[in-house]
């Protein structure tokens, strides 16, 4: 079994088990985290940020900031930093080399290694990453919202987290993954990020993508089983929403919902979380996510219009262009850049940008559009989103959206959480 991510470092997962944790953190500093610093510890102690142990420190960050890359020289280009204010340091008398544990509602999550303790100007990381400091960008707001002291060290999981359904069947490790992948037989695996339920666009660029992924190669087995080789994986991230965002919920079962409704056959599809609060960093998250999916053991991603990105920050198709910029070889996995997918009324069909020569007839997907009718309750016509999909969506709404598939302050206030942390058993 390969266990081989990036950097060419293999995927550990970094976890005591109940007894090991149990003496480690006796007598120990606790420090209460937040959800953003929780979903990244998992992260790391399961190995979704391989090569990385633990929270960047300075040397690290900086290099992040000011090459797109760890100071050993491994392409990385979102710092990965453990915030705190510098009055909880001395209150708690938190020093290097000392060992805390993070908690998260109350209970214990992970243990950190205090290796480094620095600061860094937001202002300056927000400009490097995101290319603007302004305060209408969201991932310029979660950096402002930053304590103004770091943590740079290794990070250890001491309780494992307990995904609440719908998503406990759809948290696969980086590692359970691999595993997956082998088990159905899939060589090529082609990554697709979302972060919305699927319209018939969104199907689109995944066998798009699929058929790119899976070229020209053979057909395995006998006339009566034909074993193709290459899946898609759709990963949705899972992270804090805003309201008017899509609820979690209808996000991941609506991708579940094309694979129940055999709009893909049952080997070629399978639908899985990350836990990441999006940064919308436009290219730089791009090559993120094919860090991200390297690691889940994917080969290809694909990429479409406005990658990552928000508002105007960033050209349409930048995201596209950035991986020219890279070092041959940096990467272990193949970007699969797609245009824009339509529907052509003279074709008849949804059709692709790159192909379809009806210009002037095309009808884009609106994003903006499909929000509306869903909110009014009416079923899309099939063009633009399948019935199951819709149907799905709307089941969500009733069953976790307190009546709306939209975040309300309702759904942010008492929405049963992604995950919980136990008590230390």
């Amino acid at each position: 079994m390969d266990f081989i991510g990036h950097g060419g470092k293999e995927i550990k997962e970094r976890i005591l088990s109940p007894g090991e944790a149990k003496k480690k953190i006796k007598n120990l500093v606790s420090v209460e985290i937040s959800g953003r610093i929780a979903r990244e510890c998992i992260d790391l102690g399961y190995g979704f940020f391989t090569p990385l142990e633990g929270f960047m420190g300075k040397a690290d960050v900086d290099s992040v900031c000011k090459k797109m890359s760890l100071t050993d020289g491994t392409i990385w280009p979102i710092p990965i930093v453990f915030d705190i204010s510098s009055q909880e340091i001395k209150e708690k008398g938190i020093k290097v080399g000392d060992t805390i544990v993070l908690t998260h509602t109350g209970n214990p999550l992970a243990i950190l290694e205090v290796e480094e303790i620095f600061s860094y100007d937001k202002d300056e990381m927000a400009q490097a990453v995101l290319g603007t400091t302004d305060t209408k960008h969201p991932g310029v707001r979660m950096i402002g919202r930053m304590q103004d002291t770091f943590i740079g060290g290794k990070v250890t999981l001491v309780n494992k987290p307990q995904f609440n359904p719908p998503f406990d069947r759809f948290f696969y490790t980086p590692r359970q993954l691999r595993k997956e992948f082998k088990k159905r037989g899939w060589v090529r695996i082609v990554a697709h990020q979302t972060r919305n339920v699927p319209h018939t666009g969104h199907e689109w660029l995944m066998k798009g993508a699929w058929f790119c992924a899976h070229g020209d190669a053979p057909v395995i087995g006998n006339k009566d089983e034909i074993k193709l080789g290459t899946g898609v994986l759709v990963n949705c991230i899972i992270g804090p929403k805003r309201t008017g965002d899509y609820i979690d919920e209808a996000i991941l079962l609506a991708h579940q919902a094309l694979h129940d409704g055999r709009y893909f056959r049952d080997d070629v599809h399978m639908v899985s979380i990350t836990c990441w609060d999006m940064r919308y960093a436009g290219p730089k998250e791009a090559i993120f996510h094919a860090i991200l999916r390297t690691n889940l053991g994917c080969t290809h991603h694909m990429f479409g219009r406005d990658h990552a990105g928000v508002g105007d920050y960033y050209g349409t198709y930048d995201a596209h262009r950035i991986f020219d910029q890279l070092p041959p070889g940096s990467l272990k996995i193949k970007p699969v850049r797609v245009l824009e997918w339509w529907y052509c009324p003279v074709c008849a069909e949804v059709t692709y940008s790159g192909l379809c020569g009806h210009t002037k007839e095309r009808q884009k997907f609106s994003g903006t559009l499909i929000r509306s009718i869903i909110k009014d309750g009416v079923k899309p016509t099939r063009v633009i989103m399948r019935p199951e999909v819709f149907d799905v969506v709307m089941e969500c709404a009733e069953k976790y959206g307190f009546g709306s598939p939209f975040c309300t302050e309702e759904y942010l206030l008492k929405r049963n959480p992604v995950f919980v942390v136990p008590p230390l058993g």
